[in-house]
């Protein structure tokens, strides 16, 4: 009679949205699993994303943005070790080394089966004077529990008044509309000729910036900071490539890289910028080791080449995957389309499938549509302006991508375009789609079916 198997040993390091999809579905999955999570900060299951809302007074309680405390996992057989840091990963024997940061403590933990999720890190250019801002308190960057907590104090205060945000991505057009919401005069800089310029197209982020400018955000396009001083009376001076502005507080947005600089050396396959390129089943290329969320590649449903999406979709996606796999199923992960949305103060903007510059990118080629249509009937109020933009292939109008700009409703419409895309439809079934109609809703031919028939 053979022994019976013993119970896996995984461990999983990093306790946010990958790392913890993936212990809980482990969990599930092989009842008899020994997990083990090391989460570096005090905070697990916590989503960043409701940061801004959070500083922007949308919300007041921070515990919402956590789902589950290390307690509630324990009660289901997960030990989340809180305030414990992994220095480093030794894959011929299957060891982590790991301290104890309350009391110091170095030791050594076995692992059958070990998963990365350590997410991502700001970045902070080197701008003379930015570090030491960080520092004083003068400059935050919008990332952490701690971060939010901070910037929400200090910008209640009336002290605060003006406020530069560097960069104009999706957190930094977040926090514009928050920092207006706290009656604050805002500058936004981006090095780029736009917002937005690596997830969107021109034809939607120049309604964007219209928007920013309508509710007094002062835009600062292709003028990048140089330094960043304080004067004696507190005031912090900004130089940049054009000019120089005054300021009360300094918002750093320029972008996050992955948090994988500790196990570089592991012999991981990893992208230019430090991902960690993992398969369908979230395997890295080395064995045992497994990867997701913003520290990780995602498998695109497009394009063969690894791709990082930092969005808290996929972290959770192919976390729970990886959960899966590392357990003993053989799930497969079906491929990212880059679905993402964002509003900014009235307007809704989302997109899914390849932007045409990306299909450029790759070499792909495509055809092009934008209509300018309205979101319900006339006679019921609020219609307003919704634009659509298709990428689509040119001998088959089998859709490649889209993007929705507009009122209430704009985001939901991507929705659908994720599901054309999925399923293969075409422009000419677009045009068709069997999509709901009321006055308050759409128009009887909505503004997706208008794009899907002006497609050529």
């Amino acid at each position: 009679m053979s022994a019976p198997e013993q119970a896996k040993k995984i461990v999983i390091i990093g306790g946010e949205a990958a790392g913890m999809s993936a212990a809980a579905k482990a969990r599930r999955v092989d009842p008899q699993a020994t997990i083990t999570v090391f989460e570096q900060s005090e905070v697990i299951s916590f989503g960043a994303c409701g940061l801004p809302y959070f500083i922007g007074d949308f919300f007041s309680n921070p515990k919402e943005m956590t789902e589950m405390t290390p307690e509630q996992f324990a009660a289901r057989g997960v030990d989340v070790r809180i305030r414990h840091q992994v220095l480093n990963v030794n894959t011929a024997d299957q060891t982590v080394q790991v301290k104890n940061l309350n009391t110091g403590e170095l030791f050594t933990q076995a692992y059958d089966r070990l998963m990365i999720a350590t997410g991502a890190t700001p970045i902070v250019p080197p701008v003379p004077g930015l570090v030491e801002g960080l520092n004083a308190g003068r400059v935050f960057c919008v990332k952490t529990l701690n971060d939010g907590l901070a910037l929400r104090e200090i910008v209640t205060s009336d002290k605060i008044q003006d406020v530069a945000i560097i960069g104009a991505g999706y957190i930094g057009l977040e926090m514009a509309e928050a920092l207006v919401r706290q009656n604050k005069t805002v500058r936004i800089f981006d090095s780029a000729e736009r917002p937005l310029a690596t997830t969107f197209d021109a034809d939607i982020t120049e309604r964007v910036s219209q928007e920013l400018e309508r509710h007094g955000v002062s835009c600062h396009w292709q003028e990048t900071l140089q330094q960043l001083t304080e004067s004696d009376s507190g005031c912090l001076h900004l130089q940049t490539s054009h000019d120089s502005y005054q300021a009360d507080l300094v918002v750093l947005c320029t972008g996050v890289r992955p948090g994988t600089g500790f196990v570089r050396e592991i012999g991981l396959a990893m992208t230019g910028n430090g991902a960690i390129i993992v398969d369908d089943q979230a395997r890295t290329s080395v064995e045992n080791i497994f990867s997701a969320g913003d520290c990780a590649t995602v498998p695109h449903g497009q394009i063969d080449a690894p791709m990082w999406i930092p969005l808290a979709t996929y972290a959770n996606k192919l976390g729970r995957l990886a959960g899966e796999v590392m357990a003993g199923l053989d799930s497969r992960f079906p491929g990212a389309y880059g679905a993402a949305c964002l509003k900014v103060m009235g307007l809704e903007a989302g997109r899914v499938g390849l932007t045409e510059q990306e299909a450029a990118t790759h070499n792909i080629p495509c055809k092009t549509v934008v209509i300018k249509d309205k979101d319900h009937t006339s006679y019921y109020p609020g219609q307003s302006e919704i634009l659509v933009k298709l990428v689509y292939e040119p001998d088959t109008k089998k859709i490649l991508g889209g993007q929705i700009i507009g009122g209430c409703g704009a985001v939901l419409r991507v929705d659908v375009l994720s599901a054309a895309i999925k399923g293969g439809l075409t422009t000419e079934d677009l045009g068709m789609l069997d999509l709901c109609y009321a006055p308050p809703f759409a128009r009887t031919w909505d503004a997706l079916n208008v794009a899907g028939n002006v497609a050529r």
